[in-house]
């Protein structure tokens, strides 16, 4: 170390020495470094010659002199150990080494020292700039570190607040944390926010990425964190991600159902807004945030994921109303928009567009040209040079590190393309250079270059893009005149990386290439002796202005002209001001139109503003109709704009609004009904429901009716449309199970029809065999891939052969592929949470293609399904359920039943029985598998009429059974009177037949209803309501309160009995509630004697509702039930907002009809109902009931951080749990006052929280 500082103590001594009036020199010099690896990222730190480069044996090399000289770093283990490293996005002095044995460096002083820290779990990758890293906005000693103690484990959050001396857990969540400030912009004027982090954590009950959350904490999770109000200040679940843009933080959302996203803004993580983006939807991995200004956010969005081409938006200052800027943008298969800002300027930046989008979706290439804008969007223009059109090669066709056009450098822009009508070839291009900021060009070299700015722009240096090179060429005059000088090596230009300090103002550049000695090396190129002089004030272009109008004149934005010092092109000197960069200079100009932006959005003319809320006149106004009251215009001057107000617009002072277009209107209070008849009777009907993430408004019904006619509502039923009116062949409408915007209509023959629009638009396809006949389905669906399809369709027919052939498209239709001759059934058996199924399909197929052979099960995972594998020799049936797949298949000697579980399709286990089961000649049916365990019914009597089973549940893997209940009612068509309770644990039902010995002697069954409150570790008799409300007594029958006995007990018709078995007790929606039909007594009696009962806690206790039988609906997650006669022909509806408190009659129709059924959508969450059935002349006729007008608001979710007024908060009861706990844990849930007079008008979770965790008991653990 001693003599090391002795070495350079005489080279401080020789350079004081040397005379200051040395020769400059004609060219600039070049040293060079050879590398032993392959290098893998270079960078500078900030304003300093120092650069880090890491290698990919795992060696850091550090040079303080630009890259002339360079050394390896071995401080404190790092030799050969570093695998990334990664600058700090806001302190230009720390930078992060990191390896993967659990040490990791960080320095603090730009690389000089390094300082070890661990921490022992795997980092997590979660961003390509930062890696596991998130950097704190303002301290920069805050960091979040991102790990993966395993591959099937939560992320791991840690956190440090002193530069990692001191490390913390902060929390685990499932995408990731970051710091509120995790940019210096944010929150600039929020309280209370330097230690607030926000993560995505896990749902409440589910590890499902729909049911992600979004949380924050201001006590780094030592408290439980706030979940944030994405919406309507309510949660949103379904957060996969969250991106700081500047002074705002973006939420993606996403819904089961739909590959509609939503996006929230926020600037101060309390107040969220749902980012609009008129017509156009956002689809998964179909949106680019991209480089942002202080005052808006800008969006690509993908139009059509064949075509590679998209749309521009700009947001406004809240960054939650999105206009469009120009279409047609030309985006990557990567996701990357060929766009880019000049570096340092404002409100210019360059994009490409794709002006031949109709025939590039044929098959045509791209013909792509270039636009600029100078007014940040508003208006583009292309580039010109000579008159011509110039094209240039943007992000997609990069080659080069660092910014593509600009840099800091003002004004000067670069780019390799070609003049013409479209972008040509990268080899066929040349290089063009613009020094005004692309408003004009010129060809600065011949062929592509690479290339990079030096001096604040008064060096240009660029290398050939093609084949081995050997010269460098530079420019001394913003690329009018070049020189070259020949590099100490050749190198290949396809390896080559030049680049310089990041603000483009060093005489310094480095320069990366791999020679034709098979060895990298690094070129140090230094401009410092080329001149004597250093620039004076007469070099310089004092006021350079950034952007001119049409006349040439410096131009206005943000209420201001801006202004650079800049040297002059002719000058003969260098600017040698070093890690200095050209700030601009500010003239405020007066206020325009420009400068104005609507609170909410423009009108479609784009000449005034649509109110955000509807606006009330004051008190007194507004006496006649044709009034007109002062209000807000709905402008407002954009935030951060610096117009001068005087003498200027003023758009955002009050205008005369018309009194017609006033809000404030009392509420109806009424309710509607709307009737439509038909001309022939409905056959089945089918909801299209938007999702939490789907935009609009509409409540979209298909229906099919016998006479294969097909009809679309969009507005629940008021009014209906045919389409398809030519088709006379159509049989079937099947909607797409895992997307809710999408159903397909199938005919008799080889045509078929599509909708992805909620029935907006169809589209046709075709197949290339009709549907099959063998009561298999024709068409299935994969659950993550939105236009793949299996079809199963009959073949060979007319000769007389006829079997059904399995066929697979991942175009929606537009081409298919056989798969499988003689195949039966055929399903996807994709697992989120297992790699390699993506492709998995499972195919019944006979033996050796003769149906006269056993079924076998097939599955295989290869693309051109010329491999299969038989997975079971002699199949009897399979059923996929939730995580499960089961198999019953025969073996092959005794032929005996067996079943068989696998929950990734490819290692499968035999089912243990109890002892006292015996399945091996019964039926199997697969009743459930939605808590992490199977219900498996097991049949023991087949007689007629006669039919029952036992009820046995699985473990976790599904391979273990225990019997949970015995004796239960099966129907001679397999179905089994068994049914979950809808989003409540743990609450079944289920009819027993209670006379099984009687049964042999030809008795008729006695069923008995049960329940559980414990997911079947223990079933009771259903407690009888305490009296019968339609005569104010007690039942014939009477027991103590809330218990059931064999004797006196409530029993229902379950699901054996029901003519829609979409018709269920419960919802998913209005949580605890129940409604069913049945009667109070020793065992169930007939139908025809059965009354309507309902309970609202779960299950717990019952109340009578109504004599005799009614149909029922639940609306707005509950606040409304609705029950219909089933039996008598009726026009009158009781309905009830409290609960089944108390119920009110509503008359629907002027004249009776027979009701058949009763509907809504499927998450029960609407408040209008569809009444299905006949007039009195018999004519088929649907009836919307629209109970909207009732309230005139929404209830208030949280009022000063608590629940507010409108809601309580319920558990639901365990009666036979220690504690009230179920799975290691009491749950709450949010449910409307029944005093409330509002709407729940909600579709995301009702859960409000986990009250506690329990200590565990043995019924936590399996066996």
């Amino acid at each position: 170390m001693i003599s090391r500082w002795l070495q350079l103590l005489g080279c401080l001594m020789v350079a004081l020495l040397t005379p200051l009036s040395a020769a400059k020199k004609a060219k600039p010099s070049i040293s060079s470094y050879k590398l032993d690896e392959k290098p893998l990222s270079i960078f500078y730190f900030e304003r300093s010659d120092t650069v880090l480069m890491t290698l990919e044996d795992r060696s850091l090399l550090r040079s303080f002199d630009a890259g002339e000289n360079w050394e390896a770093i071995e401080d404190d283990g790092m030799k050969h150990a570093v695998v990334s490293i990664f600058q700090h996005s806001y302190d230009e002095n720390k930078a992060y080494a990191l390896s993967e044995d659990g040490k990791h460096w960080i320095t603090t002083d730009q690389g000089k020292t390094w300082k070890s820290f661990k921490i022992s779990d795997v980092p997590f990758y979660k961003s390509p700039q930062t890696g596991p890293l998130s950097f704190h906005g303002r301290d920069s000693g805050k960091v979040i570190f991102e790990t993966r103690p395993c591959l099937s484990c939560a992320l791991r959050s840690y956190y440090t607040t002193d530069d990692f001396e001191t490390i913390n857990v902060l929390t685990e969540s499932a995408v990731g944390c970051y710091w509120a400030i995790g940019d210096p912009q944010f929150g600039e004027n929020a309280k209370n926010m330097d230690e607030r982090t926000l993560c995505v954590v896990p749902g409440l009950k589910t590890g499902s990425r729909f049911a992600f959350r979004l949380v924050y904490s201001n006590d780094f999770f030592a408290s439980q964190g706030i979940e944030a109000k994405l919406q309507d200040g309510r949660p949103v679940s379904g957060v996969t991600s969250i991106a700081q843009v500047k002074r705002f933080i973006v939420a993606a959302v996403e819904s089961e159902g739909t590959t509609e996203r939503a996006l929230y803004v926020t600037v101060d993580t309390e107040n969220w807004h749902r980012a609009e983006f008129g017509d156009h939807r956002i689809e998964e991995d179909a949106y680019t945030v991209l480089e942002s200004t202080n005052y808006s956010i800008q969006v690509d969005v993908l139009t059509d994921p064949h075509r590679g081409v998209g749309v521009l938006f700009t947001s406004n200052s809240d960054g939650t109303y999105f206009e469009r800027n120009i279409e047609h943008t030309n985006r990557g298969s990567r996701g990357y928009v060929d766009f880019e800002k000049l570096a340092a300027i404002q409100g210019i930046y360059l994009v490409n567009t794709v002006n031949n989008t109709k025939e590039s979706a044929t098959g045509s290439g791209k013909q792509i040209t270039s636009k600029i804008t100078f007014d940040d969007g508003k208006t583009f223009q292309p580039l010109e040079i000579g008159g011509e059109n110039l094209h240039l090669h943007s992000v997609n066709s990069v080659t080069n590190i660092g910014r593509v056009f600009s840099s800091p450098a003002p004004g000067l822009v670069m780019g390799v393309g070609n003049t013409g009508d479209h972008l040509g070839d990268y080899s066929d291009g040349n290089l063009y250079i613009s020094d005004d900021a692309g408003r004009t060009w010129r060809l600065a070299l011949k062929g592509p270059h690479k290339y990079e700015f030096g001096d604040q722009g008064g060096v240009v240096t660029a290398i050939s893009d093609e084949g081995k090179v050997k010269k460098l060429q530079y420019s001394l005059d913003h690329g009018k005149e070049w020189k070259s000088i020949d590099l100490p090596h050749e190198v290949d230009s396809r390896t080559t990386t030049i680049t310089t300090t990041p603000d483009s103002s060093s005489l310094r550049f480095i320069l990366i290439g791999y020679s034709s000695k098979d060895e990298f090396v690094v070129f140090g190129i230094d401009f410092n002796d080329m001149h004597e002089r250093k620039c004076e004030e007469d070099d310089f272009d004092t006021d350079w202005p950034a952007r001119l109008d049409e006349n040439g004149d410096p131009d206005c934005l943000m209420g201001r002209k801006q202004f650079f010092r800049r040297r002059k092109a002719n000058a003969d000197c260098f600017v040698a001001e070093p890690f200095h960069t050209s700030l601009s200079k500010f003239v405020p100009c007066k206020c325009t139109a420009e400068d104005f932006e609507c609170k909410y959005k423009r009108t479609k003319d784009g000449k005034s503003c649509v109110p955000s809320t509807s606006i009330t006149p004051p008190e007194g106004e507004c006496k006649n109709p044709t009034d007109t009251f002062k209000g807000p215009s709905g402008w407002r001057l954009i935030p951060g704009d610096t117009c001068i107000r005087e003498g200027g617009k003023e758009l955002d002072k009050d205008t005369e609004i018309p009194c017609e277009d006033a809000g404030g209107k009392p509420n109806s209070g009424e309710i509607t009904s709307t009737p439509t008849s038909f001309d022939s009777k409905v056959s089945n009907y089918y909801y299209l429901e938007r999702q939490i993430s789907s935009t609009g408004a509409d409540e979209t019904v298909l229906m099919l009716s016998h006479h294969g006619e097909v009809f679309v509502s969009h507005d629940h039923g008021r009014t209906w449309k045919q389409v398809l009116e030519d088709q006379s062949d159509i049989i079937a409408i099947v909607r797409h199970q895992y997307n809710s915007d999408t159903a397909y209509v199938l005919t008799s023959g080889l045509e078929g029809f599509y909708t992805i629009n909620r029935g907006e638009t169809f589209q046709s396809f075709k197949t290339k065999t009709p549907p099959n006949r063998e009561n298999s389905p024709t068409l299935r669906f994969h659950p993550s891939k939105k236009d793949w399809l299996l079809w199963v369709g009959e073949a060979d027919c007319k000769s007389g052969n006829c079997h059904s052939n399995a066929y697979f498209s991942n175009d929606r239709g537009d081409n298919w592929k056989l798969m499988l001759r003689y195949a039966k059934k055929c399903e996807f058996e994709y697992k989120e949470n297992h790699p390699g199924s993506e492709r998995l399909i499972f195919c019944e197929q006979y033996e050796n293609e003769n149906p006269s052979n056993r079924l076998q099960l097939m599955s295989t995972v290869d693309e051109s399904f010329d491999v299969w594998n038989t997975t079971y020799d002699d199949l009897v049936a399979y059923a996929t359920r939730s995580e499960y797949i089961i198999v019953a298949s025969r073996n092959n000697e005794t032929g005996a039943l067996k079943a068989s579980v696998s929950v990734d399709g490819f290692t499968f286990a035999d089912l243990n029985f109890p002892a006292n089961i015996s399945p091996e000649q019964n039926l199997y049916t697969v009743l459930d598998a939605s808590e992490h365990a199977i219900f498996l019914y097991v049949q023991t009597s087949n007689n007629t009429n006669a039919e029952y089973g036992s009820i046995v549940k699985s473990n976790s893997n599904g391979t273990t059974y225990v019997l949970s209940l015995d004796s239960v009612d099966q129907d001679k068509n397999g179905n089994v009177d068994f049914e979950r309770t809808q989003a409540l644990e743990g609450v079944i039902l289920a009819n027993v037949v209670s006379n099984v010995d009687e049964l042999s002697s030809g008795a008729p069954k006695k069923l008995r209803t049960v329940i559980t409150h414990n997911d079947g570790g223990k079933w009771t008799l259903l407690a009888p309501p305490a009296k019968d409300d339609a005569n104010g007594e007690k039942f014939s029958c009477s027991v103590k309160p809330g218990e059931g006995t064999p004797e006196c007990a409530l029993h229902l018709h379950g699901y054996t009995e029901r003519a829609d078995f979409r018709d269920t007790f419960s919802s998913g929606s209005a949580i605890g509630l129940m409604i069913a039909q049945g009667n109070v007594g020793g065992h169930l009696t007939k139908k025809d004697e059965a009354d309507t009962f309902m309970t609202s806690d779960g299950g717990i206790s019952w109340k009578f509702v109504k004599k005799g039988r009614y149909m029922w609906e639940f609306g707005d997650s509950g606040s409304v039930l609705v029950i219909v006669s089933e039996v008598e022909s009726t026009k009158v509806l009781h309905y009830s907002t409290d609960e089944g408190k108390s119920w009110k009659d509503y008359e629907f129709s002027e004249e009776e009809m027979k009701v058949s059924d009763i509907s809504t959508v499927p998450s029960d969450t609407s408040r209008s109902f569809l009444l299905w059935g006949t007039d009195s002349k018999n004519r088929p006729i649907s009836v919307n009931v629209d109970f909207s007008g009732l309230y005139g608001r929404d209830c208030v979710f949280d009022k000063d951080g608590q629940i507010s007024e409108d809601y309580y908060l319920w558990k639901p009861s365990h009666p036979f749990q220690e504690e009230n706990c179920l799975f290691g844990h009491v749950e709450q849930y949010r449910r409307r006052k029944l005093s409330a007079d509002c709407w729940n008008n909600w579709r995301g979770p009702h859960l409000h929280s986990i009250e506690s965790n329990c200590s565990c008991t043995r019924a936590d653990y399996e066996w």
